[in-house]
């Protein structure tokens, strides 16, 4: 024991002064804002500083929600999160429901223990609770502080996500969890994870678990192992007491996100239109059980509940006959069909010979790149090619815990060969599925 907490007192050394490679965020400015607090002391409060960068859809009056982006574990993944605000494609989400959009950035050293900020217990609750007050003055959004969270997590993003809905089960709409779960029962091998109490509230929040393939399903062995028999706990735990939680095992991927937005973010979509109340202050709404659908835990095929004729408490928990649908895609590929083409560019000008957009993300697929027409032919695409070492690929690219790549690309094309000609500008999207906006 004494040797922990020397380990651990070890740690907040040298964290306060801890800077690169945190110091160089985009540029926050409406509407996007952004605080940051340094390291604390104190028993129990935050070891690490912290920012957190929010986005406010224009012409919202009353926020009805916000939408928390959360990064995993290690320096990579924590720098990788001052950009989670900034997502188009996240960004499409929280516009349609109302919400503001979230990324933290915990300033975890490399080889510091990231339990101190993932087990929400050690001061990031507190923390996160303190960013959306302070949050909500700087926007002119004061009700930030008070409205429902959907909560998104990557690994040790999971962990805390799955932690903040043991603690604050009233406030959460929905809650996915990519690899990371909390834990209920103590773990030898890692004696500084505290177990969770599981509150009977908590069992009416819909969840999904959604590790890789790769990290203990299909591959046995490795450094993610260990993940799948942790969600396999942990959804057994849930829903042996009648928890609202699915299992979305993505076919293609280890521990890096992959494809997991485009199941997601349909299925957050679908849950905050069930819950998010119609006035902001009002409760959430409970989640609606008559439609849901259920399958066999590792199972391929969903059914509705009514003819489900497996064992119930360890069954998948889809909540309605879309949403299941797309979930038997996505298990088996993640080529989820998408049918809609994308919105079309907006706000275009043209300086010279460059050209700069506006545009707001196909909620269902994304965006993947632009077509620049010159006199109804095409000379060009943004980006030229497009990349996405993680999945599919996408017009700002992708981190290892699902947000943008920094720099953040921009929206911008300069015509090199227009010569002294009069020329008529055009810019299509292309979402991930390939289809074209007007």
């Amino acid at each position: 024991m004494r040797t922990i907490l020397l380990c651990l007192l070890a740690l907040t050394i040298p964290v306060s002064a801890q800077q690169a490679p945190y110091d160089k965020p985009p540029s926050a400015v409406p509407p996007y804002y952004r605080v940051r607090y340094e390291a604390s002391t104190k028993p129990g409060e935050l070891i690490f500083p912290v920012q957190y960068t929010v986005w406010i859809p224009a012409g919202v009056e009353t926020l009805r929600g916000v939408v928390v982006h959360q990064h995993g574990c290690g320096e990579g993944s924590c720098k990788s999160g001052q950009t989670g605000a900034f997502d188009l494609h996240w960004q499409a989400l929280a516009k349609k429901h109302g919400c503001a959009l979230l990324a933290p950035s915990y300033e975890q050293p490399q080889k510091a223990d990231c339990q101190m900020w993932c087990d929400p217990r050690n001061g990031s609750d507190d923390a996160f609770r303190k960013a959306l007050a302070d949050l909500g003055k700087r926007s002119g959004h004061p009700e930030l502080a008070t409205v429902p969270w959907a909560l998104w997590g990557h690994s040790g993003g999971g962990h805390w996500v799955g932690g903040m809905v043991m603690l604050h089960p009233e406030r959460v709409a929905a809650a996915w969890l990519r690899s990371g779960v909390p834990l209920f029962v103590p773990n030898p091998e890692r004696q500084l994870i505290k177990p969770h109490t599981l509150p009977k509230a908590a069992l009416g929040v819909p969840m999904m678990c959604n590790p890789g393939t790769k990290e203990g399903v299909t591959v046995k062995d490795g450094r993610f192992s260990k993940v799948w028999p942790a969600n396999e706990k942990f959804i057994k735990t849930i829903r042996r007491r009648g928890g609202l939680l699915g299992l979305a095992v993505d076919p293609l991927a280890a521990h890096e996100c992959g494809n997991q937005r485009y199941m997601a973010i349909p299925w957050l979509d679908a849950c905050l239109t069930m819950r998010l109340p119609a006035k902001t202050g009002q409760p959430l709404k409970p989640m609606p059980v008559h439609d849901a659908w259920l399958a066999p835990l590792l199972g391929q095929q969903a059914v509705p509940a009514g003819k489900f004729t497996g064992d119930e408490t360890e069954a998948v928990w889809l909540p309605n006959a879309a949403i299941a649908r797309t979930w038997m895609h996505y298990i088996k590929d993640t080529e989820i069909p998408d049918p809609t083409p994308p919105p079309a560019p907006t706000n275009l000008k043209v300086d010279g010979h460059t050209l700069t957009w506006q545009i707001e993300a196909d909620l269902e697929s994304g965006l993947a790149h632009f077509i620049i027409l010159r006199d109804g032919k095409p000379i060009g695409t943004v980006p030229e090619t497009p990349k996405n070492r993680f999945g599919r690929p996408i017009f700002q690219g992708l981190q290892y815990s699902d947000t943008p790549a920094a720099p953040l690309v921009q929206m911008k094309f300069t015509d090199r060969t227009a010569g002294n000609a009069k020329h008529t500008y055009r810019v299509v999207a292309v979402n991930t599925v390939g289809l074209k906006s007007k």
